[in-house]
């Protein structure tokens, strides 16, 4: 076999193979016995039908179709690898000569993984927010945890906000009213900003019995978007009430014996949250000046299926679980699909660029993967799937996805290098030193959103 590289330009090239046709036969023999196998003929058994015969009966033409067919995928990885070639996708091929006996001629245009040459990045240098907790954060949080100790009491007095309410409510459409549109004995919090815009308005002041009509726009249901009539019945007010911010709280809400135990420790996790997010800040701001510093050529038909790809997942997946379609997401977003084409294509661009050259730092910094760094995140990938890490382990080696994932965790510490060699300071001017935090964890997060895929868990501590 004798092949040639021809570079139609950075991300393209074109492969002419010539194939002597003795390198067909094993694929020709295969040819013989499928057809064999598949066809019958008067006065043979099946399988024991000649060669001689097939070509009579169903014509050589036939043969020599399923042969090449068989043959062409070997063909090509054996140039590619003589060529030395990156290749992205599926290549296009054209089978140019086939002459039975002497020689199978073709060509395959694909799309390379471009060279890239990555200059010095220490010298990049970003800002993140820094690590601040007042006193006013740590009090909301106490506040936050004691609304979920709150309880509440029956009361024979007029409606007020943060009452909590039980309601009934009948919409009607055109003086209709609609059949999805009544609903009995709905919990209800004066003030919430839940359920239906103008409700609070027309419950306030009333008491059990009391009812108000109100007009407000249909977030929902049959008659979605359209301006409804809504009559509102109050059959019970309660009045919500905190417990005393004092030792005992302490105790009924936490592990803790004293409210200032528990204060300490919601400061403590208020500024592990913040040093997450300052890491994840840092991790994004040097991607993003990592991303300027490197001219990445685009190859135009991997970044159409890209574009595709995110489009189709949206659409099909994501909008589909919310019970919308595109057009409603765009009037949500308030966004016109020219806005919202050229979005996708930004961030296609840019999910494209990170893995280039993150892959190219990987091979340059010979990064490795243990045994022991894919597991720990296969088990995170797991986690923000919703499944369990054997089922979803499962799913990975079923679907031939472990080399993916390995890819993931690779371009995540590819990355935790360079913010290591970067300089980056908080908004006060001093130098973050972010080695006590999980680098290269962080960094799968921040590459795998970049990147458009679903490995972005949620590893946020929580507050």
């Amino acid at each position: 076999m004798k092949s040639a590289v021809e570079t139609l330009n950075p991300t393209r090239v074109r492969l002419t193979v010539e194939v002597p046709f003795e390198e067909l036969k094993p694929s020709l023999d295969a040819a013989y016995k499928k057809i064999n196998q598949q066809v019958t003929v008067k006065g043979f058994r099946q399988g024991k039908i000649p060669a001689r015969v097939i070509d009579q009966r169903f014509g050589r033409g036939a043969v020599l179709e399923e042969a090449v067919n068989d043959a062409l995928p070997k063909f090509y990885t054996e140039a590619v690898n003589e060529g030395e070639l990156n290749v992205l996708g599926q290549p296009d091929v054209d089978i140019t000569e086939l002459k039975d006996g002497e020689l199978l001629a073709f060509t395959a245009e694909v799309d390379i993984r471009p060279a890239l040459e990555i200059p010095d990045y220490s010298g990049i240098e970003v800002e993140v927010d820094a690590v601040e907790v007042s006193d006013e954060d740590v009090d909301k949080s106490v506040e936050q945890l004691r609304e979920r100790f709150a309880s509440t009491t029956p009361v024979e007095r007029a409606a007020e906000d943060g009452d909590v309410l039980t309601v009934n409510l009948e919409a009607k459409v055109d003086g209709e009213v609609l059949e999805d549109g009544v609903a009995q004995g709905v919990t209800y919090t004066v003030g919430s900003g839940e359920l239906l815009d103008g409700i609070d308005d027309a419950v306030k002041g009333l008491q059990a019995g009391g009812e108000a009509t109100f007009t407000s726009e249909l977030k929902g249901g049959s008659a979605e978007g359209k301006e409804a009539e809504v009559k509102v019945e109050v059959t019970e007010v309660k009045a919500r009430e905190l417990p005393a911010l004092d030792d005992e709280f302490a105790q009924l809400a936490s592990e803790f014996d004293t409210l200032e135990e528990l204060k300490a420790d919601s400061r403590k996790r208020l500024e592990d949250m913040k040093r997450y997010e300052q890491a994840t800040q840092a991790q994004e701001k040097v991607l993003d000046e990592l991303l300027k510093l490197v001219e990445v050529p685009m190859p135009e038909k991997l970044l159409a299926d890209e574009i595709q790809t995110r489009k189709h997942n949206l659409e099909h997946h994501q909008l589909g679980q919310m019970g919308l379609d595109l057009a409603k997401y765009l009037e949500i977003q308030g966004k016109t699909e020219e806005e919202f084409d050229a979005e996708t294509k930004e961030q296609a661009e840019k999910g494209i660029k990170t893995q280039f050259i993150l892959d190219e730092l990987v091979n340059r910094e010979k990064l490795n993967v243990s045994q022991e760094e894919l597991t720990e995140h296969l088990m995170r990938r797991a986690q923000s799937s919703g499944m369990s890490p054997d089922q979803f382990a499962q799913a990975v080696v079923e679907g031939g996805q472990v080399p993916m994932l390995v890819g993931e965790v690779a371009r995540g510490k590819a990355l935790a290098v360079v913010v290591e060699a970067a300089t980056v300071k908080d908004t006060n001017g001093e130098v973050i030193d972010l080695e006590d935090e999980d680098e290269a964890e962080v960094a799968e997060t921040v590459v795998a959103e970049a990147e458009g895929t679903d490995a972005a868990a949620d590893e946020k501590p929580e507050a």
